[in-house]
């Protein structure tokens, strides 16, 4: 045995330069990825779709048929206040709907039936009563994210209220020296006719965080495959006997088996891919059945569970095996650094810098999110993100099949071998 004290090593320089230059990357990574994502959203705002309707059926004034709600729904598509901000999607009442309920609209901007009828009764010259405001109104959807959901309300209203106040210019116009002889609450009713009212445009069940459980159970079924696949990856060493096991005082050490590298990632897999029965219905179990979580179309939510446990799962042993040590601070990043500011839960896609869209296209978190969102929110429609998000689990488990064995094989075929602890050359260097 050395006599070395063990406190010496604190002195060895490279100790110190290669866990600060490690940790310190992944300290500066996460802040990048983590608050730059998320610093002005409405800065970086581009094209978020909002739904534009028109109902008004007009009203005769003076002899001709006008409608008002169809010049306001034309002012602001054409309108260039908000740039590429907004994404205005003109259409009517039932795809309006229909698209709320598959969360491809952040919001929606009507225009009721009566809406010509009711503001140009506001130029009547004798009210016999409390004259009734034109409505137009604002709907919201947290279902598709709160941080979008309010920034399509914001976009929405000034909208609905710049509208009015165009409107009541063109009113005051109309009537002319005739808006001398209302009364004066009148002139300043006509003056911004419209009334602007906030609805949510797809109401969710009263246990879903306001929009947000879709995100947690699906950043819970990533994390705990990240977290499963270390695990698995250091007992699966163990059991071959290439590593020690330390349970506390107790360090256990098993005969080495030996096996190739491809073999150890296939049984390491395989772990994974039947633990994750469990592992799904565990977190299901916990999310709905013990925390309450409301949870549409049970059996389909536990087999996408159990999938993207499997998947994630797979796709961090690839990692560890491919690049070892270091493969844990890659699965950190790839699973959890670039996936959870890109997910577009919280922060909408539409609202990140052009580089978090562009990783947003293919992170696993978001693609999982889509999915969980799409059973929980829209009754599992797939245009809602399920078939995205069971296609590209499907692409990232062949991608992780192809890259693992293909690289593994490679370190195989080489000589590559790993080296069990018992016969391995003790290497280290302390200083004097």
């Amino acid at each position: 045995m050395s006599g070395i004290p063990p406190f010496r090593v604190l002195r060895a320089r490279p100790l110190w330069i290669a866990n600060g230059v490690i940790t310190g990357v992944l300290a500066l990574l996460f802040a990048v990825f983590y608050v730059g994502a998320n610093i002005d959203p409405a800065d970086h705002l581009t094209k978020l779709p909002v739904g534009l309707v028109n109902t008004d059926k007009g009203a005769a004034v003076g002899g001709k048929q006008i409608g008002l709600g169809a010049r306001i729904t034309e002012s602001i598509k054409k309108s260039t206040a908000s740039g590429d901000r907004i994404d205005w999607k003109v259409m009517n009442e039932e795809e309006m709907r229909e698209e709320l309920g598959k969360g491809k609209l952040f919001g929606a901007l009507v225009v009721p039936a009566d809406f010509t009828s009711a503001t140009t009764a506001l130029t009547g010259t004798a009210p016999a009563g409390p004259t009734a405001r034109p409505m137009l109104t604002v709907l919201t959807n947290q279902s598709a994210g709160s941080i979008g959901s309010g920034l399509a309300r914001t976009a929405t209203t000034r909208a609905a209220q710049n509208a009015s106040l165009q409107v009541g210019k063109e009113l005051t116009a109309r009537i002319g020296t005739a808006q001398a002889k209302l009364p004066a609450a009148a002139r300043v009713l006509l003056a911004d006719p419209a009334a602007v009212t906030v609805e949510d445009g797809h109401p969710l069940d009263s246990h879903s965080g306001l929009g947000l459980t879709a995100f947690y159970y699906a950043l819970t079924l990533v994390v705990v495959g990240m977290l499963s696949a270390n695990v698995i990856s250091g007992q699966v060493d163990h059991a071959l006997g290439y590593t020690h096991n330390d349970m506390g005082p107790l360090r256990l050490h098993r005969p080495l088996i030996r096996a190739t590298r491809v073999q150890t990632l296939t049984i390491s897999s395989t772990l994974m891919a039947g633990l994750s029965l469990l592992l799904g219905t565990l977190v299901m179990v916990g999310a709905v059945g013990i925390m309450g979580m409301d949870a549409a179309h049970p059996p389909l939510l536990w087999l996408y569970s159990v999938c993207a446990i499997a998947v994630t799962g797979i796709g961090a042993l690839t990692l560890l095996a491919v690049f070892g040590t270091p493969g844990m601070l890659l699965v950190t990043l790839v699973f959890i650094g670039m996936a959870v500011p890109t997910a577009g839960a919280t922060t909408p896609i539409e609202a990140l810098p052009g580089f978090y869209r562009f990783l947003a296209e293919f992170e696993p978190l978001r693609q999982i999110t889509g999915g969980i969102r799409s059973i929980l929110y829209y009754d599992a429609q797939g245009d809602a993100g399920l078939t995205r998000g069971w296609v590209m689990m499907a692409a990232a488990l062949v991608a992780a099949a192809l890259f693992g064995f293909g690289v593994l094989g490679w370190y195989d075929r080489k000589g590559l071998h790993r080296i069990p602890a018992e016969t391995k050359p003790d290497k280290t260097a302390v200083p004097a």
